[in-house]
């Protein structure tokens, strides 16, 4: 029906539409006349300013036409539909919101009404940051539904069946995922579990899972108290901060070290002690016959690689990497296993690997038996290196922002539809806390270009607090956000000993110093997030004193982030934010795939190249050397370097 400008009234469709009235008893009919439906009410007004949420929108229009909740819902209900009248009463006082289909319809409908825009009240609900999920997904994981609803459209339920199979797919390969094909083999990787667990070496290292929570010691493998009690010894040796009285080492673990030789060796026992049915395809050696005196045989070694490749279908660097682990171990006058011949009293034969007569062999001379694993290992990964193949491009997940002639403004947008995006804070404090220190994440990232560890890892002292002592940071092995009085600014200072190459000559042993610069209203949102969005997440929960924090619920011990979860926060972030969603035109960037924190070192190097053509001054950037940034970080292609070059010769023709 088309829209006029003259009020048009219509027979009301409910029991007590004036036909009905008049066809019953005057004596059943109790208070006034019902007023008569008109389809398109003239506004009593039309000098109003529009509210910014969508409470005050929907009060602000019934007001203004004249409407009450009940009037609204007699004109907009149809026959036999079960909608509350109760629900306009509620969204107009914000005691609820739309969140269903039938809700959004009942939108519709109200805006045809009103001669609104059509999506005006949706625009309201924008930026809540709730996903709106009507479609019932009878089959799948809470977790999974929850991954999804933010990407789906709020239209997703309305569209045909082939469509919303097209957009979970994308979803699912695109930003769940990933395209790559190392996200497909990870996927389908972790969902075979075979590795073995140490929860008792890791549980000083608060590990947690992915979600937050304690690891569920009952739902792993764990590792053989034997294998436990060595590992327990290597690690005492490799971080001990003096050795035993005549045991030689070389160099020492950290504790993100630890953690991952930790996850190296679990996947390797529980390769050995893995089913050998497929989809597994291990060894099948009994639990009590695993040790680390294991190590010092060649034949292990060339299984384990062996089922490797046939694994993953190629070799890679991983493999030459753990065969580097093994020659460090097996080492004259350093090596641990070398200066550990009491392994050998827990050796046991395993069929198809290790003999009795192979364990006799290596009781008989220890020192001999290191020699030669030593030279097998040093002997594999050189003929492994001539045939190793990339399975993880670490530029693809980020190549569209490196081929950008300004990465860093190409990922400067991310934080720009973060804040346009913000769910408001009066209504949604968690959600918009939670887009805050995603936004402090990406723009910290960006201005100090340091690995994952430094930036989780990051203290905080608020305004008027005394901040630490770089002796004590020193000792903490962290860094500070700390407001210094004297510049009347946001600073960082980390020093040399938290970073990971804290012997780089980048450092000379002098601490890392940094002024944020105050552009795009940084200290206001570094303020706001000190004083209001990071108590609101931290709850009841103990303060770990770190900058960021978890978002810590009831199941939550902690609200202290690890690697893996700061990973997956970051994640998180790009996901929502970052990757252009065609179906809901959410995202800032087209054919960006999910990635974590260590590829904004990515970006700032291959900026400064593009800019520069410097690797010395990208190295400024990431606290790094000039020749680690042309071997892993700078994407500085032939024609970015001729592009440098043509701006400079071309200045002749300019000033000609």
């Amino acid at each position: 029906m088309s829209v006029s400008s003259r009020a048009k009234t219509v027979r009301c469709p409910s029991s007590t539409s004036p036909a009905t009235t008049t066809a019953s008893p005057p004596l059943a009919r109790r208070g006034p006349k019902p007023r008569p439906i008109v389809e398109f009410p003239e506004p009593l007004t039309t000098d109003w300013i529009d509210p910014p949420s969508f409470p005050e929108a929907f009060a602000l229009q019934l007001k203004r036409h004249g409407d009450s909740c009940r009037h609204l819902h007699r004109a907009v209900c149809r026959p036999g539909e079960t909608f509350d009248r109760k629900t306009f009463q509620q969204w107009a006082v914000g005691a609820r919101l739309p969140s269903a289909v039938q809700s959004f319809d009942m939108l519709a409908r109200v805006e045809h009404r009103y001669r609104l825009q059509p999506g005006y009240f949706r625009a309201k609900l924008a930026n809540t940051g709730r996903a709106i999920v009507g479609h019932k997904f009878a089959t799948m994981p809470a977790a999974e539904r929850r991954r999804l609803a933010w990407h789906l459209p709020e239209d997703f339920d309305q569209r045909p069946q082939a469509e919303r199979a097209e957009i979970l797919h994308w979803i699912r390969s695109v930003i769940i995922s990933g395209t790559t094909d190392y996200r497909r083999f990870q996927a389908q990787a972790m969902k075979v579990r075979y590795a073995l667990r140490f929860p008792e070496l890791l549980s000083a290292l608060q590990l947690e899972t992915d979600n937050g929570k304690p690891m569920d010691v009952d739902r792993v493998r764990p590792a053989p108290p034997r294998l436990v009690s060595e590992m327990g010894d290597l690690i005492r040796f490799k971080t001990a901060t003096l050795t035993q009285i005549g045991v030689k080492r070389s160099g020492v673990w950290g504790e993100e070290t630890v953690t991952q030789k930790i996850e190296h060796f679990g996947l390797m026992f529980g390769a050995v002690a893995g089913d050998p049915a497929p989809p597994v395809s291990g060894l099948g050696a009994p639990l009590q016959s695993l040790s680390m005196a294991l190590l010092i045989f060649p034949a292990f070694w060339d299984w384990y690689l062996q089922w490797r490749e046939a694994r993953r279908g190629f070799y890679t660097s991983w493999e030459v990497n753990m065969l580097a682990l093994g020659m460090a171990l097996s080492r004259r006058e350093t090596g641990w296993i070398r200066q550990s011949e009491w392994l050998a009293e827990g050796l046991t034969p395993i069929p198809g690997l290790v003999s009795q007569d192979d364990i006799a062999q290596v009781r008989s001379d220890w020192n001999a038996a290191c020699d030669r694993v030593h030279d097998h290992t040093l002997a594999r990964s050189k003929e492994l290196a001539r045939v190793v193949r990339v399975h993880r491009d670490p530029f693809e997940p980020i190549l569209v922002i490196l081929e950008d002639d300004s990465p860093v403004g190409a990922y400067r947008r991310i934080t720009d539809e973060i804040i346009a995006r913000m769910p408001d804070p009066r209504r949604y404090p968690r959600s918009a806390a939670e887009a805050m220190r995603g936004f402090l994440m990406l723009r910290l990232g960006l201005h100090l270009g340091v690995r994952q560890k430094n930036l989780r890892q990051l203290m905080v002292c608020p305004r008027g607090q005394t901040p630490r002592s770089e002796r004590q940071l020193e000792h903490l092995r962290r860094g500070e956000l700390r407001w210094s009085a004297r510049d009347q600014a946001w600073e960082v200072l980390i020093p040399s000993v938290a970073f990971k190459n804290a012997n780089s000559s980048f450092f000379a042993k002098q601490p890392f110093r940094l002024t944020l610069p105050d552009l795009n209203g940084l200290y206001a949102r570094i303020d706001a997030y000190i004083e209001r969005y990071r108590p609101l997440l931290l709850g009841e929960a103990e303060d770990p004193g770190t900058f960021f924090v978890k978002t810590v619920k009831r199941t939550s011990r902690n609200a202290s982030y690890n690697q893996s979860t700061f990973y997956e926060a970051w994640r998180l972030v790009i996901q929502r934010y970052g990757i252009f969603n065609p179906y809901t035109g959410r995202g800032a960037i087209r054919g960006l795939l999910p990635h974590g924190p260590h590829n904004v070192r990515d970006v700032l190097a291959t900026h400064i190249l593009k800019k520069t053509g410097s690797y010395e001054q990208a190295s400024y950037a990431i606290q790094d050397t000039p020749e680690m940034v042309a071997q892993h970080y700078g994407r500085f292609l032939p024609q970015d370097k001729a592009a440098i070059a043509a701006r400079v010769l071309n200045q002749v023709w300019e000033s000609g």
